[in-house]
């Protein structure tokens, strides 16, 4: 399925720029053996666990305060962040789309430019988070979080598809990129069916998170063909950091009362948002690998 390869750039023994194999630590072989097992392993556990309730306080944030009439103040600014980088984002991937059209094919940010679609929807998907989890938080109830879940699992599931791209198969992260965004989709709506059944259950919805990150971690290992491919490592600490803020909403607050762990957790998450961009920005081809790309 990973066999053959095309060149797509002109490179020669020559040339300037990075060459050096920074970042791999295994075989491409080893490293999808690794990537099937941890799929296999985590749909197994889904399956086993038993349901998981939304806790009933869930919505009790610990930051209540308004200010300028504005309900959860800190909770429903800290994701003002989303916005900028979200927009950002869309502008560099707009410049970048606008020259490829005009001049010659950008080989500085992507060696194939195909690989640029799964970024759209990231930064997409994080500029949605701004105002789904900004509407969430006005008024805290399970039907406005859906708002919230919805464009955060879009953005995961976008990201996992462009590693597949960039590190196993531009074919095969494109022919997933929607599949993937529509299980990440499903994963929101069958929580929130759940709890309109009156028997919630974050299951499917933990697990896609959980896999999203697993996964990206997994694929460092992966020979990478740009340079800075620990940026990634970057992006999954920003989430987990954010998971850790969001546990520890009340204590952080507690300390002084100056801001809480969720308002915190909003500028982690969109840290990790920031990182891909700058990840994608500041990255280089490396030049040995650039003459060889998994089409199939």
């Amino acid at each position: 399925m990973f066999g053959r390869t095309f060149a797509v750039s002109g490179t020669s023994p020559g040339s300037s720029g990075p060459t050096e194999k920074e970042g791999e630590l295994i075989s491409r072989r080893t490293g999808l053996t690794a990537l099937v097992a941890v799929t296999v392993a985590v749909i197994v556990v889904d399956l086993m666990l038993p349901r998981i309730p939304q806790p009933q306080a869930y919505h009790n944030f610990a930051d209540q305060r308004s200010f300028l009439g504005i309900p959860n103040f800190g909770d429903v600014v800290s994701n003002l962040p989303f916005a900028v980088f979200g927009a950002w984002g869309l502008l560099f991937w707009l410049r970048l789309f606008r020259m490829r059209s005009h001049t010659k094919p950008d080989t500085t940010h992507f060696l194939d430019s195909q690989e640029r679609w799964p970024y759209l929807i990231v930064f997409v998907g994080v500029l949605l988070t701004a105002f789904g989890s900004a509407y969430y938080h006005l008024d805290p109830t399970n039907a406005r979080l859906v708002w919230d879940r919805l464009p955060m699992t879009i953005a995961f599931m976008s990201v996992v598809s462009a590693i597949i791209a960039e590190r196993i198969s531009l074919r095969a992260g494109l022919w997933l990129l929607p599949i993937l965004v529509l299980i990440g989709m499903a994963s929101v709506f069958q929580w929130y069916w759940s709890e309109l059944r009156g028997a919630g259950d974050l299951r499917f919805y933990a697990t896609v998170q959980a896999y999203s990150v697993l996964f990206l971690l997994i694929a460092l290992l992966l020979p990478p063909r740009y340079t800075r491919p620990w940026d990634l490592a970057i992006v999954a600490g920003f989430y987990v950091l954010a998971k850790v803020l969001e546990t520890l909403d009340k204590p952080i607050f507690e300390m002084g009362h100056i801001v809480s762990g969720h308002t915190l957790k909003h500028l982690a998450a969109a840290g990790a948002g920031y990182w891909i961009l700058r990840m994608l920005q500041r990255r280089q081809p490396l030049l040995d690998r650039a003459s060889e790309v998994s089409i199939e």
